[in-house]
């Protein structure tokens, strides 16, 4: 099963938050790719619907090698995994749950992550490859809601909310004790056009957040 051995790998990420940035330029990537990875950040995510994506996927994954993880999100179909695949990208994130795309994405031997709300969605979703599961959007899958879809789901699977996370220790500790083992970070993070510095003041935020949610 897929997720016990995503389980493993997760479980040794220092930093097990998914860099979301929508919107990047193939001219940033670099940069971006970069500065996340000198705060700790080793798993970034290009949705599709940004400017020239597969660009973008292809130049972050020569800067990150094998320090981290590179790939796309808002994957919707069996072709655009291909296409990430064709890019060198590791990752394939969805905002739905589509068996067809994560089957495809298991056969490429890329990780699979894609977006459930349910119960029913989380199991069909692990039966089909899944590597890991995207709780989105997060604004309605509240703390509460995670730890009772954990009772239930298997104990190795990695669970991410996705969705107005903040750098707010208090926030993520909630979801922690809830059962989240990680989270992926869109606008709070990246937003078109920042600057590297504002980037990089960004993501201290959010390793910082992460590490305190662990002290109480």
């Amino acid at each position: 099963m897929n997720y016990l051995s995503f389980a493993s790998r997760w479980q040794q990420c220092s930093l097990p938050l998914i860099a979301i940035l929508r919107g990047v330029t193939p001219k940033e990537a670099q940069g971006v790719a970069e500065t996340l990875l000198e705060c700790g950040f080793t798993y970034l995510e290009v949705p599709l619907n940004s400017p020239q994506p597969f660009e973008s996927i292809a130049i972050m994954a020569k800067v990150v090698g094998n320090r981290g993880f590179v790939g796309a999100g808002t994957v919707l179909t069996e072709h655009q995994v291909h296409q990430v695949a064709d890019a060198g990208g590791q990752l394939v994130i969805s905002p739905n749950m589509d068996p067809s795309v994560i089957r495809a994405t298991c056969e490429l031997g890329l990780t699979s992550l894609p977006g459930i709300a349910t119960p029913s969605e989380a199991f069909t979703a692990l039966r089909a490859g899944a590597y890991a599961l995207k709780l989105f959007p997060a604004e309605l899958i509240t703390p509460t809601i995670v730890k009772a879809m954990r009772a239930v789901l298997p104990a190795e699977a990695v669970c991410l909310p996705v969705g107005g996370i903040n750098p707010d220790a208090e926030q993520m500790r909630r979801y922690r004790q809830s059962g989240a083992r990680g989270f992926g970070l869109g606008g709070g993070l990246y937003q078109p056009g920042i600057s590297l510095v504002t980037l990089r003041e960004r993501a201290l935020a959010y390793h910082d957040a992460w590490h305190q949610a662990d002290k109480k």
